[in-house]
């Protein structure tokens, strides 16, 4: 997958400005116009040591997840849902060369980890964006399939995201830049959501719902679980927060939609949130369904996605 591509720092510059608007992924940072290079480092990639047009220049759904084994389970889910010539064998993680993500593509799809939480996946996308920016990239809807606990609703249900909100129930992402706290908008892509939710209505026994998901910095005391190595607050007031959680239109936890929501919007992607949820917060902290029961609850996120990428691409679903 790799190949010699020396870039001068005018040609650079000048595919910049070439590749502004009409769909294409863009960048907020004016210094990368002064540089050489670009080394994606976390990703094992890089302008001048890999032909990322070439490469990556007809990617038009990019997948993201937490976990590597379910992303590349995932990637050759899709591999066998678009009947690609080629084999299973030959759907290899691109960033092998670091121990940080993995990456798979699988004809127009990019399928990535992203680790857990919100500085792991602000890393990610920095270098995910500029990846798609630099291998000229349009059109691109980018999706996060996940795991997540449920707020008032069954196990298993796959909730949408209609707003990513913080742990004071609003649609913001705070980043501390410098010493300054900087608010950016979590919005996300109110028709893309409705067009998942669409397709979730073609699959038999298949739970969806559109919500609200709030994003935590934790995973114990920032979501009022009373598990955890420390615990400062009382069963009582746990359970009146995550319920004042539901009352404000919050459906499900985790903890990367926000800053994703942010950095997706910035840079001119349509974006969605999709989440499994493995447990009813309202009545239990530790996720202890049967691993089978878990294992299915997985699959759901991405069985929605392919039959969603499959309608865009105009191919028949055959998934049963």
């Amino acid at each position: 997958m790799t190949s010699s591509f020396p870039a001068s720092n005018t040609s650079m510059r000048s595919e910049r400005n070439t590749y502004v608007g009409k769909g294409f992924v863009h960048v907020k940072n004016p210094y990368l116009d002064s540089m050489d290079e670009d080394v994606l480092y976390h990703l094992d990639l890089g302008t001048k040591t890999h032909n990322l047009p070439e490469m990556f220049g007809d990617v038009k759904f990019v997948c993201v997840g937490g976990s590597p084994n379910r992303m590349k389970a995932f990637a050759l889910f899709m591999h066998k849902e678009l009947r690609l010539e080629d084999s299973e064998e030959d759907v290899k993680d691109i960033c092998a060369g670091t121990d940080r993500y993995c990456m798979y593509k699988i004809g127009p799809v990019l399928s990535i980890s992203h680790g857990m939480g919100i500085p792991s996946i602000s890393i990610m996308l920095h270098e995910l964006i500029k990846l798609l920016y630099h291998a000229r990239c349009c059109d691109v809807t980018i999706i996060r399939i996940g795991t997540s606990g449920g707020i008032g609703i069954a196990p298993g249900s796959v909730v949408i995201t209609d707003r990513a909100v913080d742990s004071f129930f609003k649609p913001r992402f705070e980043q501390v830049i410098l010493d300054n706290v900087v608010t950016r908008s979590t919005e996300l892509d109110k028709e893309l959501a409705e067009e998942l939710f669409n397709c979730s209505k073609e699959i038999p026994d298949f739970p969806t719902l559109i919500g609200h998901t709030m994003c935590t910095y934790d995973f114990y005391e920032g979501q009022g679980r009373l598990d955890g190595a420390l615990c400062s607050f009382s069963r009582e007031k746990g359970l009146d927060y995550l319920k004042r959680a539901y009352n404000a239109g919050i459906r499900n936890i985790e903890m990367e939609s926000t800053v994703f929501a942010a950095m997706c919007r910035l840079c001119g992607l349509k974006a969605a949130v999709v989440c499994v949820t493995l447990l009813n917060r309202l009545e239990c902290d530790q996720i202890n369904s049967p691993h089978d029961v878990l294992v299915e609850y997985q699959k759901r996120p991405q069985l929605l996605i392919s039959r969603f990428i499959k309608q865009r691409l105009g191919l028949r679903d055959q998934t049963s």
